[in-house]
């Protein structure tokens, strides 16, 4: 398919551009394959607006005579205005967006066009392999091994070609928990506590059904994580009553009288549907500038998305108690073990583990307990809150995890190396981005689209030292004790720097942070230079007895 075919009217001039925060701008509309162009060349300074159509969530159009104006909201919540002069003009554009902003296949979109404009000094497609983790692992302990008995994603479509799992389970009984697990997805190793050597796995729910089926290797594989005399925690990401349920549909939940050493907990997450819905509801409250305060706040309320994020927080830090204050091993699921399962192992070890709390730390949980333990991405960033058609498998999880780290970043100001503009630059390219990491929906499919050799690591970008500098916290002091977030409501807040970024004037949070950066600037010369006087000093004294002595 040409792009051509679906451009009606490729440029319009006297185009007006209405956003938030700036002044409207006149130029010209330009449509390419990927983007909305604007340019003004009227002015000195001339300004651009450059839009991915994938950027597109929804559009509207309205008409006053022969003038059309075209709203565009994106799914980075923000919402644009265009003028656009002649009717016939303006529904050419308008149709044309919304051809190119819902194109069906994943290799027209733009990162298998994009060129890096900048020098590759590393290649972000293997910054982060297991094999590397696996090494970091088995200096400390040799109870576990890799295994590639997923090479070719013939055991699990939705995992890794490698895993770590116990040393003692062969791949021969992989293959039969694999077969007991939903969706194939076997328990496999997420972190590893090397403070008393307890671990935390994730995987799908068991197929135990009506009947309690039962998998002795299943039992076999699990109990392998506990040390002698220990009991473990299982920690459903479900209600007991929702549990209950699929036994119906053939799936369940671990039998107590076969994982006596095990005790679950069910700690309730929402999922898909209801995700999406609090995110629509939250946007629109936080868009609607009409309300009084109070009434504000019932809609914020409303929304739930607090409640979401006080319950992921929750379950994650029950899930580092167990590891870290009761010496137990813990093991993750929900239904799939591709959604709520992830916030909570990911969220875990950012409570439990200080390199989580670095850049690449963080770069390297994404990878290892997103996209690698197979996170749809595809299907859950396809559209955002502003979206008309019909939802389908879209949920914001990977947001509410974002806001849920942002949290804990703000409770522990100091603890982290990254400054909350990472986390929003990540939430930006997981729905609308010029390199290839978030597209599709696992490993497997990840592969098949070539990926790796057709498009752009984000990491290959995002790693550069001009660009890393962007995202450092100044605040930052290396921190190697766990954590602890409160989740009491009144310790979670709303993240205005997502949610209200397009409404308020941000002018004077960045003029604070400016002098804040300058005063830490200042306090490290003041501390070298005290340093300085004190070591002139110790060798005036050292001069001083010299002297004395002679």
């Amino acid at each position: 398919m040409e792009f051509a075919e679906l451009i009606k009217t490729p440029r319009v001039d006297n185009v007006v551009l209405h956003r938030p925060f700036y002044p409207a701008v006149e130029g010209t509309l330009c449509l390419t394959g990927h983007h909305l162009i604007l340019s003004s060349r009227r002015q000195d300074d001339a300004e651009e607006l450059w839009l991915l159509h994938s950027n597109i969530d929804s559009i509207e159009k309205r008409f006053v005579g022969s003038l059309g104006t075209i709203i565009i909201k994106c799914k980075d919540l923000r919402i644009i205005q265009l003028d656009i002069p002649g009717m016939e003009e303006c529904l050419n554009i308008a149709s044309s967006i919304e051809a190119l902003s819902t194109l069906d296949s994943v290799t027209l979109m733009y990162p298998f066009f994009y060129r890096p404009m900048f020098e590759v000094v590393e290649d972000g497609w293997r910054s982060f392999l297991p094999e590397q983790e696996f090494e970091l692992l088995s200096s400390i302990t040799d109870e576990w091994r890799i295994s590639c008995i997923n090479k070719e994603f013939s055991v699990c479509p939705s995992y890794p070609p490698v895993v770590i799992v116990p040393k003692s389970i062969d791949d021969e009984a992989l293959r039969k928990v694999a077969m007991f697990r939903h969706s194939s997805r076997f328990p496999v190793l997420s972190y590893y506590h090397k403070k008393n050597g307890m671990v935390m796995m994730r995987s799908s729910q068991p197929l135990t059904g009506t009947n309690g089926r039962r998998c002795k290797e299943d039992e076999k594989l699990i109990n392998a994580t506990l040390r002698a005399g220990k009991r473990g925690y299982i920690i459903d990401t479900r209600s007991l009553n929702v549990a209950q349920q699929a036994r119906a549909k053939g799936g369940g939940f671990e039998q107590e009288a076969h994982y006596p050493q095990w005790r679950r907990i069910h700690k309730s997450i929402e999922r898909f549907n209801i995700l999406q819905e609090s995110l629509i509801k939250l946007v629109e409250a936080c868009n609607d500038q009409s309300h009084n305060m109070d009434r504000w706040l019932s809609k914020l309320e409303a929304s739930n998305w607090l409640t979401h994020v006080k319950e992921i927080l929750t379950a994650a830090c029950l899930a580092a108690q167990c590891i870290d204050r009761e010496g137990a091993s813990v093991l993750v699921h929900g239904t799939e073990g591709t959604d709520s399962t992830l916030q909570v192992t990911s969220l875990a070890q950012i409570i439990l583990d200080p390199r989580c709390r670095t850049i690449r730390g963080f770069e390297s949980l994404v990878v290892r307990e997103w996209l690698q333990a197979g996170h749809p991405f595809q299907q859950r960033c396809a559209q955002s809150a502003y979206s008309n058609s019909k939802q389908k498998w879209e949920a914001p999880v990977f947001l509410l995890f974002l806001d849920c780290v942002w949290q804990i970043l703000r409770q522990f100001p100091c603890s982290f190396e990254f400054s909350e503009h990472f986390l929003i630059m990540l939430f930006e390219h997981a729905y609308a981005s010029q390199f290839g990491t978030f597209l599709g929906n696992n490993e497997n499919e990840r592969s098949k689209l070539k990926l790796q050799q057709k498009t752009m690591s984000l990491w290959s970008w995002v790693n550069r030292p001009q660009e890393l500098s962007k995202y450092k916290n100044p605040l930052f002091e290396a921190n190697s004790l766990v954590i602890w977030p409160s989740v009491a409501p009144q310790s979670l807040q709303l993240w205005e720097g997502v949610f209200l970024r397009w409404n308020r004037s941000s002018k004077f949070l960045d003029e604070a942070y400016e002098e804040m950066v300058t005063l830490i600037e200042y306090n490290k010369q003041l501390k070298a230079k005290v340093n300085a006087l004190r070591r002139k000093l110790a060798e005036l004294e050292t001069d001083d007895q010299m002297q004395e002595n002679a």
